[in-house]
């Protein structure tokens, strides 16, 4: 059996980082040979709460969980850490718009951005879930310098999952039969999934389903999904969310499976003609903890419109956190 791998959670007792320590744990991310020592980190007035967390993480007798570390300190919480969850973040409330959240939380994420440079292992990879992922992505980027930036990710694997259950749903496949269905952007009803590079079954998605609902109906679910089950559960999706970002650091732990790719929130290096530096979702291959930018993917007119209208919202979101940029 490998040496542990030190895996951070931040905002641990919350819902969504609750549903993810059970699937860590449990070696849903890493494997069944790949032990892990959980390093969770919450607020002050959060730490009873997480104490009875890991109560029933130890109570689950998890074979591969080899150690759980609590702490209210991001330069505790990090020591050493191999892979990084950041999911705690300020929620949204009914009177906030999306600027009030990214400015409300970019501090969170300064501090967090420079405790991984000063405590991480130098191996390690860091996603970000705590909405909004991209721009707070951004912000601790900045603030961690030491870091690579091909290291720092946002996760927009929850869109893709939920465009491809869509697919899966309108054609009778079966999710895992939907493959290459890539997310540009923004986490956000601006995000694209595109589908014209999306296969079913092996076959063009465009080939299979009529494109007026590809257009229509198709999007405008993906975009809306959030919000719809926030109206149906009163509660923002949260297993979910911790599913995507198990889902997104095994691809990037495993690697994709060869004429695959997926969907990762990573720092844009100018391909495809994007603003380069920005954290934009992009179809990516993966291997041994790398990402590589698919090359060669066709855009038509449409999409280049849609993924047009999200680098503008990045850029915009960019524009109101670049005092926290220096």
């Amino acid at each position: 059996m490998n040496a542990p791998l030190r895996v951070a959670v931040t905002g641990a007792a919350g819902n969504i980082g609750y549903a993810m320590l059970f699937r860590l744990a449990a070696g849903d991310c890493y494997g069944k040979n790949q032990p892990i020592i959980l390093q969770c980190l919450e607020l002050p007035s959060g730490m009873k709460a997480l104490e009875g967390v890991a109560m029933e993480l130890e109570d689950s007798a998890f074979p591969l969980l080899h150690g759980i570390e609590l702490a209210d300190d991001p330069n505790v919480a990090f020591k050493g850490v191999n892979q990084a969850f950041l999911v705690g973040s300020r929620p949204r409330t009914k009177d906030m718009n999306r600027a009030d959240l990214i400015t409300a939380n970019g501090p969170i994420f300064v501090g967090q951005g420079r405790a991984l440079a000063a405590n991480a292992a130098g191996d390690v990879r860091v996603l970000v879930v705590g909405n909004p992922c991209n721009t707070n992505a951004l912000i601790a980027m900045h603030s961690g310098k030491a870091i690579p930036r091909d290291r720092w990710h946002a996760m927009t694997r929850l869109d893709e999952n939920r465009a491809k259950a869509q697919l899966a749903k309108k054609t009778g496949a079966l999710p895992g039969e939907i493959t290459n269905l890539g997310i540009w952007g923004n986490h956000s009803d601006t995000m694209f999934p595109d589908f014209n590079n999306a296969k079913v079954r092996g076959a063009a998605a465009t080939s299979v389903v009529e494109r007026a609902w590809l257009e229509g109906e198709f999007l405008k679910t993906v975009a809306t999904r959030g919000k719809a089950i926030i109206e149906a559960r009163g509660v923002s999706s949260a297993a979910s969310a911790a599913s995507a970002a198990v889902d997104h650091m095994a691809t990037l732990w495993h690697g994709t499976a060869p004429g695959e790719f997926s969907s990762m929130g990573v720092c844009s290096n100018g391909a495809y003609g994007l603003p380069a530096g920005l954290i934009f979702s992009v179809p990516v291959t993966t291997a041994a903890g790398n990402w590589e930018v698919v090359e060669g993917l066709a855009l038509d007119d449409f999409a280049r419109s849609k993924i047009a209208a999200t680098t503008a919202e990045l850029e915009s979101e960019r524009n109101t956190v670049s005092d926290l940029l220096a």
